[in-house]
């Protein structure tokens, strides 16, 4: 069974980095096979040759053992047959500090505090960065203008520094949400400050790298996320070429204050707004 993977159109441009692996791998669960046997097939391209861990059924996860420290133990990243786990497997492969590192920082919690009824605020923003993130590599000018949701000057004035931007899909239930996109769909962005823009994904390693270095329990409590609706990347969307598809306040929300203006290298920001967390 295909599992939802026959939806996917590796042709959607916030997808066209992901299609050289995905794309095969993601052909063969729809022709039969278990989303952990076909990413066990494939190598992992991480930083310095770090292959993703191994993949296991879901049904390999024991009654009372929680997700994070399965994983953490070494025994593999317990795996179900549809879009949400292929795409977190996928993710694994490109990017397997990072991915390590949050799951390194759960445990760190759990370690201290235990299993609790809710998560608690540095749980809870790693599994923002790890569901529902993205990373951005841009000129100052336009993090500045997206961290205070000034969307006039982001997609209007500032629209040709785009073409110096890279936005790199990182939470797979961003990746599975966009397989049938809506406007309303919003990533939580992380800066990604290193290195040189370029338009293929040979840098990825690097970026993992610099990641999975730079994530601590403090930077990830502060939340330093930038609410973005994905749609309106130029060139992602086409509808986003008329100047009214940004005149929507369900969607491209006003600020309900001042925000404090970021530095030029910064990454550990104010908490974001509380209107902007993801559904459930």
């Amino acid at each position: 069974m295909a599992h939802g993977l026959d939806g996917i159109d590796w042709q959607a441009p916030w997808l066209l980095p992901w299609r050289a692996r995905g794309e095969a791998l993601a052909a063969q669960v729809c022709a039969g096979h278990s989303v952990a046997a076909v990413l066990n097939g494939e190598k992992g391209i991480g930083a310095q040759g770090t292959g993703a861990p191994h993949f296991v059924p879901q049904a390999a996860l024991p009654d009372g053992v929680a997700y994070e420290a399965f994983i953490y133990s070494g025994q593999g990243v317990p795996t179900r047959d549809g879009l949400h786990d292929f795409f977190n497997g996928l993710v694994w492969m490109h990017f397997p500090l990072t991915k390590a590192r949050l799951n390194a920082l759960h445990m760190g919690q759990i370690e201290r505090v235990g299993i609790q009824p809710s998560r608690g605020p540095v749980r809870d923003a790693l599994t923002l960065m790890d569901e529902n993130g993205a990373l951005l590599m841009a000129p100052d000018a336009l993090w500045e203008a997206l961290w205070r949701k000034d969307w006039s000057q982001l997609f209007g004035e500032l629209r040709p520094l785009w073409a110096q931007a890279q936005l790199i899909l990182f939470g797979h239930a961003l990746m599975e949400k966009l397989v049938r996109p809506r406007k309303a769909i919003t990533a939580h962005v992380y800066r990604i400050k290193i290195l040189s823009v370029k338009t293929s994904n040979a840098d990825w390693p690097d970026i993992d790298h610099w990641l999975a270095s730079e994530l601590d329990a403090r930077v990830i409590h502060a939340k330093p996320f930038a609410p973005l609706p994905v749609l309106g990347v130029p060139g992602w969307w086409p509808a986003n070429e008329s100047p009214g598809f940004y005149a929507d306040p369900d969607v491209f929300r006003s600020p309900e204050g001042a925000q404090t203006r970021p530095t030029a290298s910064a990454t550990r920001m104010p908490s974001t707004p509380a209107d902007m967390m993801p559904p459930a």
